[in-house]
């Protein structure tokens, strides 16, 4: 049939029936051209110099702390290694056919306090709200073993498994443990939870010797009549919180629990049953794709282990609990671990973690009242029951990025694995400082960035809020130490805040904002948020028209430091008379906001300059150290 004069022409038929084209209206395009847009966009930015000869996309690489980059574009020509199937070697897709979508991953929260009474109170209340499991610091740690049953009173401990955390004391908590299940006469085919040992973990805890034989033989005795209860647990988090990379976090896990594979078969079992005794436990941080590649990475390097020890097929999974990484919790802002916690658990259970732990938003500051561990339990409820992330398998499988950053990752970790058995295993190479160097090597270059702000930490080095309440909780218990550091990121920018606060009044700098205000709110915004990141007040007397103005200013300001605030044009015209006129006005010191040479400025703030150097030189010519 013609078409009538004028008419828009009748789209063509679509080539599948019921499928849609959305891009069959758009002239096609291609990376060729992606490419010609991105030089565009990087060559007016001043990034893109004419001598380069690369590729113009490789300046938006990001190194990552594993040493490999992560690129700004993935297509289908970068290929990975084939995942495979859930429940099948691999294992990179996850350790079971069915995933989580019948059961969802295991709720498990964390119990530290010492009240046998008040931690009782406390499970119950997370029980009652959605928590399947609970995972109890006993012994010198926590709850006094000789109370663990009063702890218990009221749990279904054969519905509920409890996972222990005993430290040195984990024989004397599994036969409390156990005890509380004979006299609820419960058979021991029945038994589930966990005894929590980890003798590696706790030599890198405390520096100190604890030998893994007492462990594997109380696994031996107990795999048989208790099928369901593991016995040991290789922990990532000691590495992880010395401020390792996550491939460091994962070779480390591996070297453990190659250590333990060792000692268990050692002890009289078969590599089946001995991996079966394993239940890893890895951080969880704040970047959701690098916790999703690191699970998926973490069970494709035990399946080649336990494939080269001779396990079966069915006994090369890894059973998974992850945690929210203690190293991102932040005591300044407390409010926002509420989204860390939230984006750590996302990637956790994308990343097909079996069981997961959502630390309280205080956890850094004390112990956590009931508020926060209700918003920690529900983020993972509702991460489940209302996103449904449990109701897709490996839902990042395929992506491009995904597969390619999961393959990156297990490659850089195989190679800190290696190097770990090379130097004799987990344990010499714990003894000999190997490990420890090459953790620190990890932090010196991650505290740097820190330190630049450009590893940012909202509500700490970046926005920071001055007149926020402090968050108050009961101190935590002591734990152990001697070993490999504990480290928090934001430690040292809130050292910075206790000493501010500590004042009787806040220390101040003084904005010396040069012309109309349009001219220097930019610069102004960026220096008022750099200085309080440090606990120092920024004092503003709005826009000023001479170098006059701006001394009267300072002046009435009762300030010893200033920043200049301005545009370029105007430091080239005002910078070097306004800082001299300044120091003349009794200036200790005097800032620029932006990079620049000029006469009597100290020193230059800028994106990626040494925020921390900044802060502590500042505060010190404040007489703030």
């Amino acid at each position: 049939m013609a078409e009538k004069a004028g008419s828009a022409p009748t789209p063509a038929e679509p080539e599948e029936p019921g499928r849609l084209d959305l891009a069959a209206e758009f002239p096609a395009a291609d990376q060729r051209q992606w490419r010609e847009l991105v030089a565009g966009v990087l060559r007016k930015s001043g990034a893109l110099k004419e001598d380069f000869d690369g590729l113009p996309e490789s300046l938006l690489n990001t190194r990552t702390y594993d040493g490999f980059d992560i690129r700004p574009l993935y297509t289908a020509e970068d290929t990975a290694p084939p995942a495979g199937f859930p429940g099948l070697p691999p294992f990179v897709r996850g350790g079971d056919p069915e995933g989580h979508v019948a059961t969802g991953w295991d709720l498990r929260q964390l119990h530290s306090g010492t009240d046998p009474v008040a931690a009782n109170k406390a499970m119950l209340a997370d029980l009652e709200g959605g928590v399947t499991s609970l995972w109890l610091r006993a012994g010198s740690g926590g709850v006094p073993v000789g109370k663990l049953a009063d702890a218990l009173n009221g749990v279904y401990i054969e519905l509920a498994p409890v996972v222990l955390d005993a430290g040195a004391e984990y024989e004397a908590a599994a036969e409390a443990l156990l005890e509380v299940f004979r006299e609820r006469e419960i058979p021991a085919s029945a038994v589930v939870g966990g005894i929590g040992a980890d003798p590696i973990g706790l030599r890198a805890r405390t520096g100190e010797a604890h030998d893994v034989r007492p462990a594997a033989a109380l696994a031996a005795r107990l795999s048989g009549p208790y099928p369901k209860l593991s016995s040991l647990v290789v922990s990532g988090l000691p590495y992880h919180e010395a401020g390792g990379s996550d491939s460091q976090e994962l070779g480390a896990a591996v070297a453990a629990g190659v250590a333990y594979l060792r000692a268990l078969t050692e002890a009289g079992l078969s590599v089946d049953a001995a991996a079966a005794q394993l239940e890893f436990r890895f951080a969880a941080g704040s970047d959701q794709f690098m916790t999703i590649a690191k699970l998926r990475a973490a069970r494709k390097l035990w399946a080649r282990v336990t494939e080269v020890s001779g396990a079966d097929v069915s006994a090369r999974g890894m059973r998974q609990h992850a945690v929210t990484s203690p190293a991102m919790f932040t005591q300044r802002d407390p409010w926002v671990n509420m989204l860390r916690g939230t984006v750590a658990c996302f990637g956790a259970a994308v990343g097909g973690a079996d069981a997961i732990t959502v630390l309280p938003f205080d956890a850094a500051i004390g112990e956590p009242d009931a508020f926060s561990r209700r918003i920690a339990r529900n983020t993972s409820v509702i991460l489940h029951e209302e996103s449904r992330l449990g109701g897709v398998i490996d839902p990042a499988g395929g992506s491009w990025y995904v597969e390619n950053l999961t393959d990156a990752l297990a490659k850089a970790a195989w190679a800190e694995f290696t190097s770990i058995e090379e130097a004799g295993g987990v344990e010499s190479a714990l003894d000999s400082g190997f490990l420890g160097e090459r953790l620190a090597a990890t932090w010196a270059a991650r505290s740097l960035r820190i330190a630049r702000r450009k590893d940012a930490i909202t509500g700490v080095s970046e926005f920071p809020n001055l007149t926020e309440k402090p968050v108050t909780r009961v101190k935590s218990t002591v734990e152990p130490s001697g070993g490999l550091p504990r480290i928090r990121y934001a430690e040292a920018y809130e050292r910075l805040r206790d000493l501010s606060d500590a004042q009787a009044e806040r220390p101040q700098v003084f904005l010396a904002t040069l012309g109309p205000i349009a001219a220097h709110t930019a610069r102004a915004s960026f220096a008022a948020n750099l200085f309080a990141a440090g606990g120092i007040e920024s004092v503003n007397a709005g826009a000023t028209a001479s170098t006059e103005d701006v001394v009267k200013a300072f002046t009435e300001s009762g300030t010893r430091i200033a920043c200049l605030c301005g545009t370029d044009s105007q430091y080239a015209e005002q910078a070097a008379e306004v800082a001299a006129a300044l120091k003349a006005a009794g200036a200790g010191r005097v800032l620029l906001a932006g990079r620049g040479d000029h006469a009597d400025v100290d020193d230059n703030l800028y994106a990626g300059c040494d925020a921390l150097a900044v802060l502590t030189g500042t505060l010190a010519e404040l007489g703030v150290e």
